[in-house]
């Protein structure tokens, strides 16, 4: 409705001025002129409403946005421990959650060493020969959930999305295996839906939000991090949402 108001305002006022002009008497231009001011201050409230409503929306856009990509990075470096650990992402909430609270990471130590090459003395008639090698000494554990996130627990929430409409709204989350070049590599995606996130917003700025394609936006109808269709572990939201991509 502000949009159609807003084409039509020109001619329309371009008419009123018209018909001060050349159509009335003098009495009837005094009322003219005052509707041609209503008007006119009706159109700069209006005008000034939808600029004012798209940098609230921003302001909140941003905001959440913040919110939801911190729960994204929680949700990969869960994800990056599981697969140093275990080899794969995890595609269930509950297990991800289990395995910070409940896992461990190994704290070795390389060293260099060597020993005697028997195949090779015994091609030497008995001169010892020697071959490098690499010793892995275990050194202790220090729990996921304590490298990661120290006494802090909000792992326990992470794939809550935040300021969905219920509090209750969970992150989407895909693992897998994508194969290149005859090699199984392990991919996993998590992500929300742009319109969660803003769903007390107005509708028309959301649609807006969606068809987003700039260096300095969010690209597409989603916040999400990883993909199952490449090797990618990182966010598709831009550096100025976060430090650190």
């Amino acid at each position: 409705m502000l949009k159609v108001f807003l084409f039509l305002s020109i001619p329309i006022a371009v008419g009123l001025v018209y018909l001060v002009k050349n159509k009335f008497n003098n009495n009837q231009k005094k009322y003219l002129q005052m509707g041609l001011w209503v008007f006119i201050a009706l159109f700069s409230y209006l005008l000034y409403s939808s600029i004012s409503d798209v940098i609230k929306f921003d302001e909140v856009k941003n905001y959440r946005y913040q919110s939801v990509i911190k729960n994204l990075k929680d949700i990969r470096d869960s994800q990056l421990a599981h697969r140093s650990i275990h080899g794969h992402f995890e595609n269930n909430w509950d297990s991800l959650v289990k395995f910070v609270e409940n896992d461990s990471f190994t704290i070795t130590q390389r060293r260099d060493s060597s020993i005697i090459d028997r195949e090779l003395t015994k091609r030497y008639g008995g001169v010892k020969t020697y071959k490098d090698i690499i010793i892995v000494d275990t050194l202790g554990f220090v729990s996921v959930q304590d490298s990661l996130f120290g006494i802090d627990n909000r792992f326990q929430t992470m794939m809550y999305v935040p300021f969905s409409k219920t509090g209750a709204v969970k992150f989407q989350l895909k693992a897998g295996f994508l194969n290149q070049n005859g090699i199984d590599i392990p991919v996993f995606e998590s992500k929300v839906m742009k319109k969660v996130i803003l769903h007390d917003q107005n509708s028309d700025l959301i649609f807006k939000e969606n068809q987003v394609q700039s260096v300095d936006g969010v690209n597409g109808p989603s916040l999400k991090i990883g993909s199952m269709d490449e090797v990618n572990t990182n966010g598709n939201w831009p550096k100025n949402y976060t430090k650190e991509k």
